[in-house]
């Protein structure tokens, strides 16, 4: 049986992922359009704007497969999501954490020198915290509804709307 041949929805462990990068290149669109009027030189604001409509393409295209994402499980107890920058900077330094955790996680895998590999596992230990303390913060406030997948991916496209918007 060919994938998808059977069920009309995309599979569980994809909607996550669709969602991470909707997520993520939302939250960094907006950063983007905040700063690019404060890039003097002509050559890297030009780099901004292409990374803009690049990015804009991007959540175009990523936003089509959303009535495609599994809603069997919905779980209506989550708070509502804050319309204020709160979410926006949270996301932001969140995505900046889960980052810091994926660089360092790598970076101890490649690490031959052991006084190096334990300050960059001291350093992962460390941006692991963060993250939870970042994630728990939005989770906390209605900001990260983790559990609540249809109002996860309500968020996604009410933040990927506002960011193609600005």
């Amino acid at each position: 049986m060919q994938p998808n041949a059977q069920h009309k929805h995309l599979a569980w462990h994809e909607t996550l992922e669709l969602h991470e990068l909707t997520a993520s290149q939302a939250n960094s669109l907006m950063a983007l359009k905040m700063h690019v009027h404060d890039v003097a030189d002509p050559k890297l604001r030009g780099l901004y704007e292409e990374t803009i409509r690049s990015t804009e393409s991007n959540l175009k295209e990523l936003l089509q497969f959303y009535p495609m994402a599994p809603m069997e499980a919905r779980n209506n107890k989550s708070k509502p999501h804050h319309e204020d920058l709160t979410g926006f900077y949270a996301g932001h330094l969140l995505g900046m954490a889960k980052n810091c955790v994926k660089s360092y996680a790598a970076a101890v895998t490649e690490a031959a020198t052991p006084q190096l590999k334990d300050t960059f596992v001291k350093h992962l230990n460390h941006a692991i915290k963060l993250h939870t303390k970042i994630f728990n913060f939005m989770f906390e406030r209605g900001m990260y509804p983790a559990y609540d997948l249809h109002q996860l991916l309500e968020n996604d496209k009410k933040n990927a709307k506002k960011a193609l918007e600005m």
